[in-house]
């Protein structure tokens, strides 16, 4: 097969057509943020940060709060890796400036479809 030529000056040129190749992305792995309960963070601190660092309505931020309280550990939130270390910095840092020993953790997300809840972390998470 001949290659397609076109007339530039007085050289010839050949045109090769280029071949368009599909780059295929991985979704980021996503990470759980983690509160862990404790004896001497009040349940009304961890509301507020549950609202004011994941953007938790007050009902959804109760719940969970609820959870972490009876079970000793809740997810606050799904994130890519740098939005969730982000995310375990500022809370540490509010329960720090506010004296309490809350701990905030974050683990890889094994199972994206399960995240131990209702799922709407995950949607919030990836919107």
């Amino acid at each position: 097969m001949s290659s397609p030529r076109r007339r530039v000056g007085d050289a010839d040129t050949a045109v090769m057509p280029s071949k368009k190749t599909a780059l295929k992305l991985k979704k980021p792995k996503l990470y759980k943020v983690l509160l862990h309960n404790d004896d001497f963070t009040t349940m009304e601190f961890v509301v507020m940060i549950l609202q004011a660092v994941f953007s938790h309505s007050e009902t959804e931020a109760t719940a969970i709060m609820l959870h972490i309280h009876r079970h000793g550990v809740g997810v606050g939130g799904i994130y890519p890796y740098g939005v969730a270390e982000a995310k375990v910095g500022e809370v540490m840092a509010a329960a720090e400036k506010a004296e309490y020993p809350l701990l905030c953790t974050m683990e890889p997300d094994d199972d994206p479809d399960d995240d131990g809840g209702d799922g709407k972390d995950e949607d919030k998470a990836r919107k």
